[in-house]
């Protein structure tokens, strides 16, 4: 299957504590059906010093599944479905179901 969801698009969170919030992608986990999206979902991880890091409570993303996003449409920023369709010069493209505008990716 085609991938609906790919690296750096733009989504927005459809359910959970994030809902209503968007960012962008920053990591696909397809086997999984997972991804990580910049901003959202974050969790706090108590990490012990090292020579490289300093220790502490980091803010880091953690991955949130794939149903519960949606790829923002890129007229008005709004949750749309994806669709696929074969170009004249046989490129095969994502559009957004909601404008038909194409997804840059």
């Amino acid at each position: 299957m085609a991938a609906k969801i790919k690296k750096g698009d733009k989504v927005v969170v459809l359910a959970g504590r994030d809902k209503g919030k968007s960012g962008e992608v920053l990591q696909v986990l397809p086997k999984d059906g997972r991804a990580v999206v910049r901003g959202v979902n974050l969790v706090k991880r108590h990490t012990k010093q090292s020579p490289q890091s300093e220790g502490g409570i980091i803010s880091k993303e953690a991955t949130i599944d794939l149903s519960n996003i949606a790829v923002a449409d890129p007229k008005d920023g709004k949750a749309t479905r994806v669709g696929f369709k074969v170009l004249d010069d046989g490129r095969k493209v994502r559009f957004a179901k909601r404008s038909g505008d194409l997804i840059d990716g």
